[in-house]
């Protein structure tokens, strides 16, 4: 299971400094504790795709010197072959960076940064919107951004308020699978990824399955099956390339509702697996699957 997909901490929207983004230092509370940033920085290394889609969206692009190798998105970020699941401080600091921002500190990191005297700021995957926003508010602070954050965060708002009221009460108890890679592994409501289909009022097939307390079961054919889930979601068509044809092939798969009526909605593994801003589109492509069911049935 992807690690993006991994629950994490609360980032915590705590900071003080200047409240415009004009005033350093500032310190702030992120995941791994408070933290201070003595002046706006200007040599950002990002080992997040979803915190590197966020610098970008609030417009410190400018201030990114590196991305690691997943951080695919804006097409203009700095990619490089750092890795964020196995960071090596040594190759992370030859960018001279004054501002590291990470999802997660696999072994001492942090504490090898803070010694180094930079800045770094843990921001775990998201575990609701809140968690969204929040960490996009902190990056907005810690990078002199402050008003482009709150903007963007109220946008985001505005527009899943509105995809969620786009789609009629007839949506509410329609069954649906994510499917995570090929083998089967999805999700639950309880993750950040179910709680977007929730938004919409979607039901998970996955609730009930075996496993589900950890959030990402691994499913059976035969379960998926017996469930007969009414739309499919593919969030494995770059990973595995799988297709709506590919799985309309699958034996026995031929008798699923989503598959007989269509209802298979190809997703990009990217915008489905992280929480940054284009969470939004992920929604509004869930949103578009289910008038769409419903227009049907109707």
């Amino acid at each position: 299971v992807s690690t993006a997909c991994a629950a994490g901490g609360d980032p915590g929207p705590s900071a003080t400094g200047g409240e415009d983004g004009g005033s350093f230092p500032i310190t702030m509370r992120p995941a791994n504790g408070p933290v201070e940033i003595p002046e706006r920085p200007e040599r950002i290394v990002s080992l997040s795709a979803t915190s590197t889609e966020i610098l970008f969206a609030i417009g410190a692009g400018e201030q990114v010197a590196a991305v690691d190798e997943t951080s695919n998105y804006p097409p203009e970020a700095p990619v490089t072959n750092l890795s964020g699941l196995d960071p090596n401080v040594e190759a992370l600091v030859a960018y001279d960076p004054d501002l590291v921002v990470m999802s997660e500190d696999p072994g001492e990191v942090v504490a090898s940064l803070e010694q180094l005297d930079v800045p770094p700021v843990v921001h775990p995957a998201a575990e609701t919107f809140e968690d969204v926003y929040g960490q996009i508010e902190q990056l907005g602070r810690a990078t002199g951004h402050n008003s482009e954050a709150r903007d963007l965060v109220a946008s985001m708002r505005t527009r899943i308020e509105e995809l969620a009221g786009s789609v009629p009460p007839e949506a509410n108890g329609l069954t649906y699978y994510h499917e995570l890679d090929d083998t089967f592994f999805t999700v639950t409501s309880e993750t950040f990824i179910g709680q977007v289909y929730g938004t919409v009022g979607l039901a998970n097939i996955a609730d009930s399955a075996k496993g589900a307390s950890s959030g990402y079961p691994q499913l059976s054919a035969e379960y998926i099956i017996d469930e007969n889930p009414d739309l499919i979601f593919l969030a494995d068509t770059k990973c595995c390339g799988i297709t709506a044809e590919s799985v309309a092939e699958r034996p026995g798969w031929n008798a699923i509702e989503a598959v007989r009526s269509g209802d298979v909605v190809p997703l990009d593994d990217d915008v489905a697996s992280r929480w940054g801003p284009r969470v939004v589109d992920f929604l509004e492509t869930v949103a578009a699957a289910v008038n769409a069911r419903v227009e049907e049935a109707a």
